[in-house]
C-alpha cells in the first residue's frame, strides 16, 4: 500500500470535545456505520467516549452493500454483545424504524421503569447519533422523525454543531457532526473511507485512489468491473492500464487521443458510491478458526 490518506480538519477536534461534554446526559448512543466498510467506518474514539453507555450499531447504506456479507457483519457484532441491524436510511421503511424503536425501548426498559417509580412517566429517551462524515446521520434522523429537520448533503462536514430533535414523545435525538480520528494506523482504512466519500475529495489523488479501488474489485470479483465497463483486467495486474481501458471504453478522450484518466477515475468513484457497480462490500468479517480438539489424555 503506497497511498497514505489522513484527514482531520480542526472542526473535528471541537466536535469531539462536544461529544465528550454531552455524553453525560445521554441514555443510548446510536452509531451509524457504512455497511460497505463496517470496520473502517467505526471510529475507535467512540468506544472510549461512550464507555458504559447503551450502544446500537446501524449498518447504513445497506442497499449499496452485499446483502450476504452485511448479514455476516450483523452476526459478527451481535456475537460481541452489540445490537446491530442493517439500514437504508434513504428509504423510509416503517418496519426498519419500528424495529429500531423497539430495540431502543428494550435497551432502556430498566431505566424507564426506574423513572416511572420516581414519578417520571413518559420521560423521553435521550439518544446521541454519531458516525463518521457522510455516513447518513442526518438523513437517518429525518427518516426517523418523518420530516426533514436536519441539514443533509452528499459531502462530508455538513452538520457542524449539536442539534436536538424530538421524535414523537418517546425520544430526543441529538444529531452530531461527523468525526474521524487523528491518525489512521492502517493505510487501507483511509483508502476505504476515501472511496466511500467520508473524506474530502480534495485531499487525495483520485487516479491513484481508483487504481487501488480497482485492485480491491478484482480481488473480490473481476465481474464487478467487467459487467459495468465491458473490459477485463490484463494478466499483468496493471490497474492503471485497466483504468485506461475503462476510459477508452467510455470515450473519455482529450486532444491527441489521450485517455482522460482524471475523468475516468472520477466516474468510477462516483459510480461505486452510487451503487452502479452493484452491491459491493469492501470488507468481510474474519471468521475465527475453530478451536482444535484437545488431544486425548493418556489413561
Amino acid at each position: 500500500m503506497d497511498m497514505q490518506i489522513q484527514w482531520y480538519p480542526g472542526h473535528m477536534t471541537k466536535a469531539k470535545r462536544m461529544l465528550a461534554a454531552n455524553m453525560g446526559i445521554i441514555d443510548v448512543v446510536i452509531e451509524l456505520l457504512d455497511a460497505r466498510v463496517p470496520l473502517a467506518s467505526r471510529n475507535p474514539d467512540i468506544d472510549a467516549l461512550a464507555k458504559g453507555k447503551k450502544r446500537v450499531l446501524l449498518l447504513n447504506k445497506a442497499d449499496l452493500a452485499d446483502e450476504k456479507i452485511t448479514t455476516l457483519w450483523e452476526n459478527h457484532f451481535r456475537e460481541q454483545g452489540l445490537f446491530a441491524m442493517p439500514l437504508n436510511s434513504a428509504n423510509n421503511k416503517k418496519n426498519a424504524v419500528n424495529k429500531l424503536t423497539a430495540a431502543l425501548k428494550n435497551l432502556m426498559r430498566e431505566k424507564v421503569e426506574q423513572q416511572k417509580k420516581r414519578g417520571r412517566i413518559n420521560a423521553p429517551i435521550r439518544a446521541m447519533v454519531v458516525g463518521i462524515p457522510n455516513v447518513g446521520k442526518s438523513t437517518f434522523i429525518n427518516r426517523l422523525a418523518g420530516r426533514a429537520s436536519a441539514p443533509t448533503a452528499d459531502r462530508p462536514g455538513v452538520t457542524r454543531g449539536r442539534q436536538w430533535l424530538k421524535v414523537g414523545g418517546e425520544f430526543d435525538l441529538m444529531d452530531t457532526p461527523g468525526v474521524l480520528w487523528p491518525k489512521f494506523d492502517d493505510p487501507l482504512v483511509g483508502l476505504k473511507l476515501a472511496c466511500t466519500g467520508a473524506i474530502s475529495d480534495n485531499v487525495f489523488d483520485k487516479i491513484t485512489l481508483v487504481t487501488h479501488l480497482l485492485e480491491i474489485f478484482i480481488a473480490l470479483d473481476p465481474k464487478i468491473v467487467e459487467n459495468r465497463y465491458k473490459v477485463a483486467p490484463g494478466e499483468s495486474g496493471d490497474m492503471l492500464a485497466l483504468l485506461e481501458k475503462i476510459g477508452d471504453a467510455r470515450g473519455f478522450k482529450m486532444k491527441g487521443n489521450i485517455i482522460d484518466l482524471e475523468r475516468t477515475a472520477i466516474t468510477v468513484l462516483d459510480e461505486f458510491r452510487g451503487g452502479k457497480l452493484g452491491r459491493v462490500s469492501l470488507e468481510v468479517p474474519q471468521i475465527p478458526s475453530p478451536t482444535p480438539p484437545e488431544p486425548p489424555r493418556p489413561h
